[in-house]
């Protein structure tokens, strides 16, 4: 055998092994701490929210806020539409909306007319002057970003929709 035949390279072979094998023990211990690092980063300590089918229903009867609470970054809305809204504008909640039951024409972009601020960050008028119109449906989604005018123009309904906005900067 070579390595009995030249007795220097049994160490320089040993040596070359230890290496080998701490390095596989320092990562595994690395990719260990990283689980538990992880694991400690990403342990929820807020509630689980759960709604009852009768309450979702109760909740589009109204067409009201289903679920919203300081700190989160997101509200959902359960909507309901019999007629033709307002155009609004938010200035910093992106919509993201699914259509239930029932369908609209919806118009995105364009001209707010006759705007004025009903709150913080947010902005209503008559209408919208030009602009994107398509005709959502159920099983439609729709995302409107943040600062982009829309508006429900025509409704064939009722229309039944799950509104989620988002609010970028808060932190979970």
């Amino acid at each position: 055998m070579l390595l009995a035949r030249n007795p220097i390279r049994l160490p320089l072979v040993g040596a070359a092994l230890f290496v080998v094998l701490l390095s596989l023990a320092l990562a595994a211990a690395r990719s260990r701490a990283d689980a538990n690092d992880y694991a400690a980063a990403n342990t929820v300590t807020k509630p689980v929210h759960y709604y009852r089918a009768e309450n979702v229903a109760k909740s589009f009867a109204e067409g009201a806020v289903l679920y919203a609470e300081p700190g989160t970054n997101y509200m959902i809305h359960t909507s309901r539409r019999t007629a033709a809204g307002m155009a609004e504008v938010h200035a910093q909640d992106t919509d993201l909306i699914h259509v239930l039951e029932g369908s609209a024409t919806f118009v995105t972009g364009g001209t707010v007319i006759e705007p004025h601020t009903t709150a913080a960050d947010e902005v209503r008028g008559s209408r919208i002057d030009g602009g994107e119109t398509r005709v959502i449906a159920p099983g439609d989604v729709i995302i409107v970003p943040a600062g982009t005018p829309h508006w429900f123009k025509d409704v064939r309904g009722p229309v039944l929709y799950y509104t989620v906005k988002v609010r970028p900067g808060v932190k979970s």
